[in-house]
């Protein structure tokens, strides 16, 4: 299934980025990654990754949320992670990336974390 990304700009610098489909290495990865980062150029310093459709991610899916949380870490801005499903959030754990960025259960809680009301 190919990755579809859809980019939702809500007001003071906040984004969800909603990804259905697999996040995994090829054209798809690489186009996301530079829609994501063009609404961070864009002013996003806020993002939450709606991952509800997303049924598979790779390492090179996973290298993209550790790039993007980097690239917003350092603008002092926030990423957080909504939908995750079970096998997704396995990777997540074993690799410690949960421990990077807040996971919630739906989007709602996402923007409630990032103070977004």
């Amino acid at each position: 299934m190919p990755l579809n990304v859809e980019i939702e700009k809500l007001p003071d610098g906040v984004s969800v980025v909603t990804m259905t489909g697999q996040l995994t290495l090829g054209l798809n990865l690489k186009l996301a990654d530079s829609q994501v980062h063009a609404a961070i150029a864009e002013g996003a310093n806020k993002l939450v990754f709606d991952m509800t459709g997303l049924d598979y991610l790779d390492s090179a899916g996973l290298g993209m949320l550790v790039f993007t949380y980097g690239t917003l870490n350092e603008k002092g801005g926030a990423l957080r992670l909504c939908g995750v499903a079970p096998r997704i959030a396995s990777v997540l754990k074993l690799t410690k990336t949960d421990e990077l960025m807040g996971m919630d259960a739906t989007k709602e809680e996402s923007l409630k974390a990032l103070g977004v009301k």
